[in-house]
């Protein structure tokens, strides 16, 4: 059958975000507080092995006591901002009153890079009449970064997580994400880079293309592997 549509995760997969480091710098420049590079590489380090930027390095650890609120991350935008504030919590920052503002530049278009191929690819997935949506595992509405960074054009369906109440590899969400793109399963395929939640989509008869998580410098032209895919049949 034909690939007519095209799931992808969003962080990991079009977008990644900003290293931890940028992200204490941009907080603390915004408000005017003075800093060493050396602080903030050594306390943006910090912040990154607690996992407490979204869509950054996952924690190494979770603390029992916020093992619930880690699990329910991605069910609805007040226990998104629990989970990574807390774990941002863990981390003993020398400047008060940073904690929220380290989550809400999680909204910011500027707090993401887009992969290098991902504008250039939906646009040819466009070109072809190729029907497109992101799926994903999130707590808070990607639109405005997805308008600031010029991917909305390209984009028919958005299916969140805590929009939903479904989470990936829940095969429930994959087959909600066909229908709003008007396509039985077997035309679609889901492009995304947790093997374990995207490749979910199979369950339902979509094809699976994995992609590696990695900094935006290192993976310049993953994502054309789906044109091919879709060129082919």
């Amino acid at each position: 059958m034909a690939i007519n549509g095209v799931l992808f995760d969003a962080s990991g997969t079009l977008l990644r975000v900003e290293p931890a480091r940028a992200r204490l710098r941009a907080v603390l420049d915004e408000r005017g507080i003075a800093a060493s590079d050396e602080e903030v590489r050594v306390w943006g380090d910090r912040l990154d092995a607690a996992g407490a930027v979204p869509g950054g390095t996952p924690p190494r650890e979770v603390p029992e006591r916020l093992t619930p609120v880690w699990r329910a991350r991605d069910d609805s935008e007040a226990g998104h901002r629990a989970a990574f504030t807390a774990l941002a919590r863990e981390v003993d920052l020398p400047w008060p009153g940073l904690y929220d503002a380290l989550y809400d530049r999680t909204f910011r278009p500027a707090a993401w890079r887009l992969y290098p191929d991902a504008l250039e690819v939906l646009a040819a997935l466009r070109d072809r009449g190729v029907r497109t949506a992101v799926v994903s595992n999130v707590g808070w509405d990607w639109r405005p970064v997805f308008t600031g960074l010029g991917l909305d054009p390209y984009l028919d369906a958005h299916v969140f997580s805590y929009e939903v109440g479904l989470v990936k590899p829940d095969p429930r969400i994959f087959r909600l994400a066909c229908e709003r793109l008007g396509l039985a399963p077997g035309e679609v395929l889901m492009v995304g880079d947790e093997r374990a939640r995207d490749g979910g989509a199979v369950a339902v008869g979509c094809r699976y293309l994995p992609v590696d998580h990695l900094p935006v410098t290192e993976r310049p032209d993953a994502l054309r592997a789906v044109l091919p895919l879709v060129a082919a049949v």
